[in-house]
């Protein structure tokens, strides 16, 4: 069979693919060569600020052009995502505009299996009147959604999930979470990292409040960037106590308080942007509109469920979900000793990585080759 790889896009972009086999798309995605032109493209921008107003030239609007690339990948509309300088302070900003003290809805509702980031602010906000309720996984595996959807009642404010789960590769089911949520007067929060440009989603059709996530993984921009989505309804109910400068109405007016927030989804902005991190994350972001979301989900459906019949079929265990409708685009295969066998496929230059309790982290992305994934695999059979 034909690699769809080869068809869509030429492996030479990447260029540090050279040096191995990457299924680490989970952690750190490959470096597109054309950022380094974009990154150039940055410091001559900067270097001839004194001819020509580099922020009234190109600087202001990058971060909405940036977000619109990412709404379009997530399934959002156009004026629906503000970059952020990572997905830890989108979660913030988003957790500032509640006033856990004000009435009886203080609840968060998440999930055992969330990135530990999210688990430390949500603990946090315990402190200024919220209550946290963890729907735990009986198999550090998988969530149920109806213990998800019973966790949800009147007293609820925000539910608050991944996605995909990066301990792993678990996947929940939106729609009725959302449904159940809105229905008892809560909104609801996915943590994206580990499925936008690995999968088709769809923000606007699914009705979800929020989404955050970054750029490093799947996306192949590197640690660059964060981003908030913000259902375009909602945008102007919510005042975000997280702030600066450029979420104000008339930011060059310099005006003293009190703050009036922009009318769009500038106003979850905090201060300066990142410019630098939105040059480097633009040649990513494109390669994967032009691969597309749905040529790459294809791939991965087919690779991962052939990583896991090749890890059954040696009596391995998997801690990843075996049904494709309810995993995202990594595999976990358990090892007795993960850093070491993580170096050890280093060396055979196999990169991969390993989480506590989990085992090895697998990841093909749409550059790989079936090929490859099988020579990784057969290799891990022979260090196993």
């Amino acid at each position: 069979m034909k690699n769809l790889f080869q068809i869509n896009r030429p492996r030479d972009e990447f260029p540090t693919l050279a040096s191995g086999i990457h299924l680490l798309s989970h952690s750190l995605g490959p470096v597109p060569r054309a950022a380094q032109e974009s990154m150039s493209a940055y410091y001559d921008a900067w270097e001839s600020h004194t001819s020509e107003d580099a922020w009234a030239a190109s600087w202001w609007e990058m971060s909405a052009a940036v977000g619109d690339r990412v709404a379009k990948i997530v399934g959002g509309q156009p004026g629906s995502v503000q970059i952020q300088p990572n997905a830890s302070i989108g979660l913030s900003t988003v957790a500032s505009c509640f006033d856990f003290q004000a009435n009886d809805r203080r609840k968060i509702v998440t999930s055992a299996l969330d990135f530990p980031s999210m688990q430390y602010i949500w603990d946090a906000q315990e402190k200024v009147g919220a209550t946290i309720e963890v729907v735990h996984s009986d198999d550090n595996v998988s969530i149920s959604t109806d213990e998800i959807i019973d966790a949800i009642d009147d007293r609820t404010a925000l539910v608050a999930l991944s996605h995909v789960s990066f301990r792993s590769s678990n996947r929940i089911e939106v729609e009725p979470i959302v449904k159940r949520a809105h229905e008892k007067g809560a909104l609801v929060l996915l943590d994206i990292y580990q499925s936008a440009g690995a999968m088709e989603l769809q923000a606007s059709v699914w009705q979800v409040d929020f989404l955050i996530g970054g750029t490093i993984k799947w996306l192949c921009g590197g640690p660059a960037c964060g981003y908030l989505y913000v259902r375009p309804e909602l945008q102007n109910e919510l005042q975000p106590r997280l702030t600066g400068w450029v979420a104000h109405n008339a930011p060059f007016d310099f005006a003293q308080p009190p703050m009036r927030y922009a009318e769009s989804v500038r106003r979850f902005a905090q201060g300066t942007p990142s410019i630098p991190a939105l040059y480097s994350v633009m040649p990513g972001l494109q390669i994967i509109e032009e691969v597309g979301v749905k040529t790459i989900r294809a791939e991965s459906e087919r690779r991962t469920q052939a990583m896991i019949d090749f890890a059954l079929e040696h009596g391995w265990k998997v801690n990843s979900p075996r049904d494709v409708n309810q995993r995202g685009g990594s595999v976990m295969i358990y090892v007795a000793d993960g850093p070491t066998m993580v170096k050890r496929l280093a060396e055979r230059k196999v990169f991969v990585d390993c989480r506590p309790g989990v085992g090895l982290r697998m990841s093909p992305h749409f550059f790989n080759t079936d090929e490859e994934v099988r020579e990784a695999m057969e290799i891990l059979a022979e260090l196993m």
